[in-house]
């Protein structure tokens, strides 16, 4: 598939979901420019992210392929089970423990959520918290984002105590076992669920980038790296210094 830079520009969730399907070259003024493809893995079972090599996810998880399971049968895995599991358009992916880095920058951007958001009405929330998304009434996905901000929490808690709407703003934090899960997989399952803004936190490469969604596509986006500040696009004056994240 061929589109032109502005399409893609004003498309880029739809091209993002097709580029899982095809191939899709970039052009600019009739001349082809770029291509945008999935994660490919590299022949020493690495995978590449944004100029970064990595261990890919599947090598690191010892080959670990998502199950295909119905909704039924993911509540009855995890009814009293003590591991933790997400469920995405029918697939089971069991979590794994994540490394220090990971840890370090959860709690980096926890402390600075908590601060700003501190007697405001919405609110920041730390996985393990399972959030129930739907695409439709026959696609149900619970997912453990990292770290997320709820502002309906009262509102939406069912008679269990469980949340179940859709957070406003998301944030996951790249690991080498999850790569392709949370900045494809996910990425789509936020922008078509209600979620307004979506933060993928890569501490391998120390960058930021933001998604913003309006009408299940990318609205805005942008990639903050090195000393920058992150700028939230939906709460006017959450900042965060890139410095600080990852120290």
């Amino acid at each position: 598939m061929i589109v032109n830079s502005t399409d893609l520009k004003n498309n880029l969730g739809k091209y993002l979901r097709e580029c899982t399907k095809e191939e899709i070259v970039i052009s600019n003024y009739g001349r082809k420019i770029a291509k945008l493809c999935p994660f490919k893995e590299a022949s020493n079972n690495t995978i590449r992210l944004d100029g970064a090599f990595l261990i890919s996810e599947e090598a690191a998880a010892l080959n670990y392929k998502p199950k295909k399971i119905s909704y039924e049968e993911f509540l009855k895995l995890t009814k009293n089970n003590e591991d933790r599991y997400e469920y995405i358009d029918g697939e089971l992916y069991q979590m794994i423990s994540p490394k220090t880095n990971h840890q370090k920058a959860l709690g980096e951007l926890y402390m600075l959520f908590y601060n700003w958001f501190k007697g405001k009405k919405c609110q920041p929330m730390l996985s393990p918290y399972d959030i129930t998304l739907k695409r439709n009434p026959d696609n149900i996905n619970v997912v453990e984002p990292d770290l997320m901000v709820i502002c309906d929490l009262e509102e939406k808690l069912n008679k269990k105590g469980y949340y179940m709407g859709a957070p406003s703003l998301v944030v996951e934090i790249l690991s080498e076992f999850a790569i392709k899960r949370d900045a494809v997989k996910k990425l789509d399952l936020y922008m078509s669920t209600g979620v307004k803004e979506y933060w993928i936190v890569n501490p391998m490469n120390k960058e930021i980038t933001i998604y913003l969604f309006e009408k299940n596509d990318i609205s805005q986006n942008k990639t903050y790296k090195n000393k920058e500040t992150a700028n939230s696009y939906i709460f006017d004056g959450l900042k965060v210094k890139l410095k600080d994240v990852f120290r």
